[in-house]
């Protein structure tokens, strides 16, 4: 059980919010293809976006595409892909260059590894490859070990991004809390206190970004993490939010 202490202060519509999806918003599914969105979120999201002045944007590892078909709320803003794929508050989206023969050799590398090993799957998110193993979770060592390797020897300028059974590789140097500072640089979110919700390693960044600036970092679940506030699940999250 989470320490009352660790509880968040009440949200407040004065804040700019900065919200992860999958573990957070949503819960996880084994096929990243089969989380469950709901007309509940949408409308929470519709209202805390008109509450707090559209000072809230999505920061998630999903592609942008895929926010757009489930959420339906184009007015919102969103860091895609961990910050390679944004859309602004005036809707402007900003992609971020990929090694496309660097990816496309890391895909093909990776074939006959998701033939001997059932329990592998490559999502290729436009951006990104992300080698998820929830379904193997033996292979967690492997899978990040192989990822590493592919990463560095295509000389690229690509690292990998660990998250919860998942290896991603993307380019090096854009992140989560990258996203959120050049967020935080421009209306509606500049002036405003910054607040991150996360529940992975892909969300350490934002929550590092944040604590510089005196905010407020809350994380999902249990784990180790620098955030300086706690929420239990994605039920607690959603009560939280509706008190804006």
């Amino acid at each position: 059980m989470l320490k009352r202490a660790l509880s968040p202060p009440a949200a407040r519509a004065d804040w700019a919010y900065f919200l992860d999806l999958d573990g957070t918003l949503i819960d996880i599914a084994a096929n990243p293809d089969a989380v469950q969105t709901d007309d509940v979120l949408r409308a929470l999201l519709a209202q805390l976006h008109a509450r707090c002045g559209a000072a809230l944007a999505l920061v998630t590892g999903r592609a942008l595409g895929f926010v757009d078909a489930r959420l339906r709320l184009p007015q919102l803003c969103v860091a895609a892909q961990h910050g390679l794929e944004r859309r602004d508050a005036l809707g402007r989206i900003q992609l971020y260059a990929t090694p496309q023969a660097a990816k496309q050799g890391i895909a093909q590398a990776l074939a006959p590894v998701l033939e001997r090993h059932a329990g592998l799957l490559l999502e290729d998110k436009g951006l990104t490859l992300a080698l998820h193993y929830r379904r193997a979770p033996r292979l967690a060592a492997y899978v990040q070990r192989l990822m590493a390797r592919l990463a560095q020897s295509a000389n690229a300028g690509l690292e990998v991004q660990r998250g919860k059974f998942v290896a991603e590789i993307k380019p090096a140097g854009v992140d989560k809390g990258a996203a959120v500072a050049d967020y935080l640089g421009a209306p509606p979110f500049s002036g405003r206190p910054p607040v991150y919700v996360g529940d992975d390693l892909t969300d350490e960044r934002g929550f590092a970004e944040v604590n510089s600036r005196g905010g407020i970092s809350i994380k999902v679940g249990g784990g180790r993490s620098s955030a300086r506030f706690r929420l239990a699940d994605v039920t607690s999250v959603r009560n939280w939010l509706n008190a804006v």
